[in-house]
């Protein structure tokens, strides 16, 4: 066959073109489907699973083929009762993921990393950039006034925006991060342990946390657990775990609890306090974190920490009532070192994968805090568990 020179330019015009379409890198796992479940939050307590068709990848877009997602417990307040006003809303923000379709414009994942069709990857919180937070304390991009997840985004033009999906659509803007190093377990608690990463990096501010440092973990619901690993992690050695299930608190143990504490074995306060100053030199403890959620807890937390100690409260991520504290005996007398903790930056994830690999290393059974798996279909029965308090960590996988 004779080729002339306008063959030849008609060719290379071709190839150039193809090179620099719009079109996604294809599917590493064969074609990409048409349509996409969802387990939709339609009403309180009430999922339906639904079907969407998955829109055209754009040039700055991901398609990601969801394999897990924990449920956290901001997702347990929504399914209970709405409190963000969202519905109808695909919750699940612990999510992760095989990437299956990649934008032309996508190269590298928010931490510099090259990313490719294939690859485990999972997304962080989106700051805005333009609110009064993001311009005047950049550092803090947690602090966002219009900060956005997925998994807590309203169903408005587009339905792909929670992991609790077949598939998820991550859009320009997003935070997200290859973690293809890590196993199907850890990926679905790294959004839990960047909570946790972020509250120690909160009380270390306060320059009481050392090697002999005493520290109180009060509630041992995942947060609790997981916070024991990463201060173990850490190098805190001596762990106080406070709680009143009594599998819970053997958990603790296991991820590096000194002594526990069951509230439901000593009801009375006092005898409380008694029991945790008789290994705290009769004065307290050095720091604590608050990780329950419950008003009377964060009350009595002050009581057990000694004078020119320190308190993390990370319990409230939901409005769940006021609590009553004396500022005379419980923070002023005392001048307790007091730091909130909430969520996390995008930031702080390369740090957290670190963690999920030195607790492996450590020997951490940090796994094994996922005790009940769902399917997409049974996301209700689920959401019961978590309420009923059955297991430690619950969470959607994929079939």
């Amino acid at each position: 066959m004779q080729v002339n020179e306008q063959d030849i330019q008609n060719i290379v015009r071709s190839v150039l073109s193809e090179m620099t379409s719009s079109k996604p890198q294809a599917s590493s796992s064969g074609s990409i489907p048409k349509t996409a479940k969802v387990s939709m939050l339609t009403g309180e307590r009430k999922m339906e699973i639904m079907e969407f068709p998955i829109p055209e990848v754009g040039d700055d877009e991901i398609l990601v083929k969801v394999e897990g997602c924990g449920i956290c417990g901001t997702d347990v307040h929504e399914w209970k009762g709405d409190p963000f006003g969202i519905i109808p809303v695909v919750l699940g923000h612990e999510g992760t993921g095989e990437v299956i379709a990649l934008g032309k414009n996508v190269k590298i994942d928010s931490a510099g990393n090259p990313i490719k069709v294939g690859d485990k990857l999972v997304t962080s919180v989106i700051s805005c950039g333009h609110c009064n937070s993001c311009m005047l304390h950049p550092d803090q991009p947690h602090l966002c006034e219009n900060q956005g997840i997925y998994g807590l985004i309203p169903n408005k033009n587009q339905a792909l925006n929670g992991w609790f999906a077949s598939h998820m659509l991550i859009r320009k803007g997003s935070t997200f991060f290859v973690v293809s190093e890590l196993n199907l377990n850890q990926r679905m608690l790294l959004e839990l342990a960047a909570v946790c990463v972020h509250a120690i990096g909160r009380a270390q501010s306060t320059g009481l946390l050392h090697f002999n440092s005493k520290v109180l973990l009060q509630g041992c619901g995942p947060v609790g657990l997981m916070m024991t690993a990463v201060l173990k992690a850490n190098g805190i050695n001596y762990i106080i775990a406070l709680d009143g299930d009594t599998k819970r608190l053997e958990m603790a143990k296991r991820l590096g609890a000194t002594k526990t504490v069951n509230f439901k074995e000593i009801p009375d306060l006092d005898a409380r306090i008694a029991d945790v100053k008789s290994v705290t030199n009769g004065v307290g403890v050095d720091f604590a974190f608050q990780c329950t959620g419950a008003p009377q807890a964060a009350a009595d937390v002050y009581k057990f920490i000694r004078r020119g100690g320190g308190l993390c409260e990370m319990g409230f991520f939901v409005n769940n009532g006021d609590c009553t504290i004396n500022p005379h005996f419980d923070l002023c007398n005392k001048e307790i070192n007091l730091v909130g903790s909430w969520t996390y930056g995008a930031h702080e994830y390369p740090t957290t994968i670190a963690f999920l690999k030195q607790a492996e290393f450590m020997g951490l059974p940090i796994e094994d805090l996922i005790t009940h798996r769902f399917p997409l279909d049974k996301m209700n029965e689920a959401m019961e568990v978590n309420v009923s308090m059955q297991g430690i960590k619950i969470a959607y996988v994929a079939e």
